[in-house]
């Protein structure tokens, strides 16, 4: 069963469907793994750069650019790029799930939610 957004007022900065098609088992896999929750929580408040979100959690870069793209994909994260010092730009990773409510029905199936921020 798809998942579907419940999108906020917030106007979105990048374009990105409304509904993450993933069944709720595959939302729950995304953040079942250690890192990719690691990565998440990292940006939940502030957008980073993936080698800042590598340093702030201390993993490699390419494990943070790995659970970054793969929450990109999955529609859990937007990117922006941004100029830096020096006339130099770099992504910046935004997350855009406010909340994530997972419930469980009386036949035992799973109801998977997610609200977005834009």
């Amino acid at each position: 069963m798809p998942v579907h957004r419940q999108p906020s007022s917030t106007t979105r900065s990048r374009t990105h469907t409304d509904e993450v098609d993933l069944t709720p088992t595959e939302l729950l896999d995304i953040f079942g793994d250690e890192y990719t929750r690691r990565v998440f929580e990292a940006i939940a408040d502030t957008p980073q750069s993936g080698r800042d979100v590598a340093e702030t959690i201390d993993v490699s870069r390419p494990t943070a650019y790995r659970r970054l793209n793969k929450l990109q994909d999955a529609g859990l994260v937007t990117t922006e790029t941004v100029l830096a010092k020096k006339g130099r730009h770099h992504k910046q990773y935004k997350a855009v799930v406010d909340e994530l409510r997972v419930s469980f029905n009386d036949d035992g199936s799973m109801d998977v939610s997610v609200q977005t921020t834009n």
